[in-house]
């Protein structure tokens, strides 16, 4: 592929995204503290999210238990994840790069990749580390977020240059590959810094002596597909030499998810009600997680027989995206909406707002067991994965918790 006809791909990387907002949101307690860890308690078991560049020098990473964390930085201050201004400040960040294209794919609350083929003569043939600089001082800006931005021919590429560029490095900020200069890159890698290469597959190739991106260079395809097989094999041949097809994928991430449904005729005992709700929630929540979402706020709307619509919201400190959470929480919504006002209901609906990308960053809160996080836990996110797996192959009707199929016999 020619220099001119090459794809010109940016990644937007936020830098210490959950640090940065936490400072915005509380400029004089967590915006003074040089030494910042964002996450859970200790007291509950809590996991670190992020934490400032002065606390990683001391150790503390992402998904540390937060008791060793502040056992390594003992003068740190510790924050709770602002979900919300999250939410708002990853929007604000995704406003302005549209400016500068409108093909940008979100990979997560902090994450976005930029597709400038094809846009040579509007920005003047200027080089694509030109744009980059814009695109960061007008982020900055507008935003009063810092970020790291890598360039290349693909989405591949992008993502390790950000890597490489983020602060303390020589990029300052932006780095990008140019045409022809991806295989050298690659050369400086390690295969744990491929994206998709996770722990086992790391465990995989270093039984067979590979652990870096020149230990693959030295092997011809047809032996890399004979040691891993044929899909594995070719992957890896292709992504250590810096080749990436994969297209950068726009897709709006919607305010809100919701199920609801009207009644033939009204309900006013609550056991069908509720058989009802866990019917909406399941749906709901699949469809939260077919759109690779989590949410942090859930509502219940009901619809009394005399047309009164009334709704009860719940936030959470942690976003979910299980069935059996989302669940627990709308039966909590739903009993407070009832001791208000026990009359028959026409109309039962619920709601899912507050969303964001389920990337690894949102996940990691997830292990926290205080009253507001231990809605969820891995057995409702492994159940989940189960229960869609088998909806995949079988249809949406395939299958359903207990309480929903006995409900369904209850209806009136």
């Amino acid at each position: 592929m020619s220099a001119s006809s090459a794809r010109r791909i940016l990644l937007a990387d936020a830098d210490t995204f959950y640090v940065a907002v936490a400072r915005l949101v509380d400029p004089e307690g967590a915006g003074r503290a040089p030494l910042l860890i964002v996450g859970g308690t200790v007291e509950r078991r809590g996991v670190v999210t992020s934490a400032s560049y002065e606390a990683r020098a001391y150790g503390v990473h992402s998904a540390m238990p937060m008791a060793r964390a502040v056992r390594l930085c003992p003068g740190a201050m510790v924050v709770p994840v602002p979900w919300e201004a999250c939410v708002e400040k990853s929007a604000q960040i995704g406003d302005v790069l549209a400016t500068f294209t409108p093909t940008i794919e979100r990979a997560s609350s902090d994450e976005f990749y930029l597709d400038l083929s094809g846009t040579e003569r509007l920005y003047h043939d200027e080089p694509l580390a030109a744009t980059a600089r814009r695109v960061r001082d007008t982020v900055l800006a507008e935003t009063r977020l810092s970020i790291s931005i890598g360039g290349g021919t693909s989405k591949l590429i992008a993502k390790l240059a950000a890597g490489v560029a983020k602060p303390g490095a020589p990029g300052d900020g932006i780095l990008v590959v140019e045409p022809g200069g991806e295989a050298e890159f690659m050369r400086r890698f390690s295969l744990a810094d491929l994206p998709l290469v996770g722990p086992k597959f790391q465990e995989r190739l270093a039984r067979l002596g590979l652990h870096s991106v020149v230990d693959v260079l030295h092997h011809e395809r047809s032996t890399l597909i004979n040691w891993l097989g044929e899909r594995e094999g070719v992957w890896l041949y292709t992504r250590v030499r810096g080749l990436d097809a994969s297209p950068v994928e726009s897709r709006e991430i919607p305010q809100s998810l919701s199920r609801d449904e009207t009644f033939p005729r009204d309900i006013a005992d609550d056991a069908p009600l509720a058989a009802q709700l866990l019917r909406l929630a399941d749906r709901a929540t699949a469809d939260l997680r077919d759109g690779g979402l989590v949410a942090c706020t859930v509502t219940v709307k009901l619809r009394d027989w005399d047309f009164t619509t009334r709704q009860a919201s719940r936030t959470l400190s942690v976003p979910v995206r299980s069935d059996r959470a989302v669940y627990a929480v709308a039966c909590e919504l739903l009993a407070k909406l009832r001791a208000a006002r026990r009359v028959p209901a026409r109309l039962l609906g619920v709601s899912l707002s507050r969303l964001v990308p389920a990337d690894a960053k949102t996940q990691l809160t997830l292990f926290e067991t205080d009253a507001t996080a231990s809605v969820e836990t891995d057995r409702d996110r492994a159940i989940a994965r189960v229960m869609d797996e088998v909806r995949g192959r079988f249809g949406p009707d395939a299958v359903a918790r207990g309480r929903a199929r006995r409900g369904s016999r209850e209806e009136p």
